[in-house]
């Protein structure tokens, strides 16, 4: 009966490992899926039921809307919208403080992650004070003499288990770079090192 017993809790073990992974990733796409397309779907705004004189809610309306927005937006930029208007654009925004802050931070992480110059991807390993410590980051800026800090570098640390993390000013002879691509990284760190590394 002991076997037994333990056979099962094995399995249990076993299956909860690969169930509660992929329903959380799942719930959680669903989740932040459904919330947004609620927030953004105006479709029980625009098309009302003669009959019943209620809106018709047309599911994955709003995604789709943002998308196509967001396709727009590109087309424009790229094609249509030149420095000039751009240009324009960015002294309307920097002229109002709080909005300021919000688009420039929201804009600069988008871009780390999305834009032409991707900031996380040079993942590097620093030693943390004398004790041998080391901590995995990635390298933001490598010049910071404006600052009046030269030959230091600035290092992200993301936090595991978490999008947050803090930034480090460090000595640049205490940053070793890693022979490994950003993407991989990132997962090892946030996972809290339990990712496997190839």
């Amino acid at each position: 009966m002991n076997r037994l017993a333990r056979a099962l809790f094995n399995y249990f073990i076993k299956g909860m490992l690969v169930v509660v992974p992929l329903g959380l990733a799942i719930f959680l796409i669903y989740w932040a899926v459904s919330k947004l397309d609620n927030a953004l779907n105006l479709s029980d705004v625009l098309w009302i039921n003669p009959k019943t004189g209620k809106g018709i809610y047309i599911p994955g309306l709003g995604i789709l809307t943002v998308l196509v927005l967001i396709m727009i937006a590109g087309v424009l930029v790229t094609n249509v919208i030149t420095d000039p208007i751009k240009n324009w654009l960015s002294r309307w925004v920097n002229r109002i403080p709080l909005f300021k802050f919000l688009y420039s931070s929201i804009k600069d992480f988008t871009e780390a992650f999305v834009g032409e110059d991707k900031k996380f991807n040079e993942p590097v390993i620093v030693e943390v004070g004398s004790a041998g410590l080391k901590k995995i980051g990635f390298l933001t800026q490598k010049d910071l003499t404006a600052l009046g800090l030269p030959g230091e570098v600035a290092v992200y640390f993301p936090y595991s288990y978490s999008f947050a993390g803090q930034v480090v000013i460090v000595p640049a002879d205490k940053v070793k770079h890693l022979n490994k691509s950003a993407a991989d990284m990132m997962k090892f760190v946030i996972s809290g090192g339990v990712t496997e590394l190839d």
